[in-house]
């Protein structure tokens, strides 16, 4: 029960409040949608990107966490696939059911609870706290590909529907996002002291603001929206991405070997709700916009309960 708390308290009810914020911003006032979501792709999600890319300590032994982490998008991408043939959904529908399994709030919700977890009892030995930079260095890579794939191949799905395939590939390369990772590598790579540079400041106050710039734009987007609270189309990817995502995890978790911290980190990373972000690519490229945001709300108010039992079995099933 204390950790429920503890997540619904520090997690649950931080983001809410912020997506209430603006929702009551967007009542209020007359606030562009298009504008907001610019702000975070083309500013806020860049800067995000590069300043946690340069800052990682990324090592041969992360490859493996990237592997996993691909094979678990392919295969969400085929159930997803599978579901809207089921269901008999259009293109455009397809798409953005595909966003809603594919993409995780892996940035906002769970680089947070790594922290959390792993830096407080029962991980705190004599003062220390040994297994948080293992969490964090796990983490890193799973927020970096979900990122990149996201600004990537969630952009593609979402405008592909509506799009040729040329004017989607020009959106994807529009995109800053798909520069700032090469040139992050680059840098490291060539040992450049980026935070010697008088922008260092500024990439910090972007990746600082991106969560709370995120949240306020989902909240404006929902003051815009109408709900259907008996849309079976929103629980199937509510189920799917909270309940049959973990399962899958915990299965390529065991198929690739991993253990102790990093199998606690990867089964927590990917049982969180789906991502923000996925309503803000279906505003920008205006692809069920409604449908996008519906999901990320209602998966992340059960989250707080499906995250709870993800945490609990995590460290029965992974001790360290």
């Amino acid at each position: 029960m204390s950790i429920f708390l503890h997540i619904l308290s520090y997690n649950v009810v931080p983001i809410f409040t912020m997506i209430i914020l603006g929702f009551v911003l967007g009542k209020k006032f007359d606030l562009n949608i298009f504008t907001l979501s610019k702000l975070n792709f083309y500013l806020f999600v860049p800067g995000f990107i590069f300043f946690n890319l340069y800052t990682s300590n990324l090592d041969r032994s992360m490859l493996k966490i990237l592997l996993f982490s691909i094979l678990y998008m392919v295969t969400n991408d085929l159930l997803s696939r599978i579901i809207s043939k089921i269901r008999r959904y259009d293109v455009s529908m397809t798409n953005a059911f595909k966003n809603s399994i594919m993409f995780n709030n892996t940035g906002n919700i769970g680089l947070s609870l790594v922290t959390l977890i792993f830096g407080s009892a029962p991980y705190i030995i004599n003062g220390q706290k040994p297994y948080l930079s293992e969490a964090l260095a796990a983490q890193i890579i799973v927020l970096v590909f979900m990122n990149v794939t996201m600004n990537t191949l969630g952009f593609y799905n979402a405008g592909s529907a509506k799009m040729k395939l040329k004017d989607s590939i020009r959106q994807i390369f529009s995109m800053p996002s798909i520069y700032v990772i090469p040139l992050a590598l680059l840098l490291k790579y060539l040992d450049f002291d980026v935070t010697a540079t008088p922008l260092w400041a500024a990439i910090g106050y972007l990746k600082d603001g991106l969560v709370a710039m995120a949240l306020l734009t989902l909240g404006v987007q929902l003051s815009k929206t109408k709900f259907d609270f008996r849309n079976k189309d929103v629980h199937i990817s509510v189920f799917t991405r909270l309940i049959i995502g973990p399962i899958l995890a915990f299965v390529f978790i065991h198929l690739f070997g991993f253990s102790s911290v990093t199998a606690q980190t990867l089964l927590i990373s990917y049982s969180v709700p789906t991502a923000v972000n996925t309503a803000l690519i279906a505003v920008e490229c205006d692809n069920n916009k409604d449908f996008a945001s519906q999901v990320v709300v209602v998966s992340t108010v059960f989250s707080s309960i499906t995250l709870t039992l993800a945490i609990f079995i995590a460290r029965i099933v992974f001790p360290v």
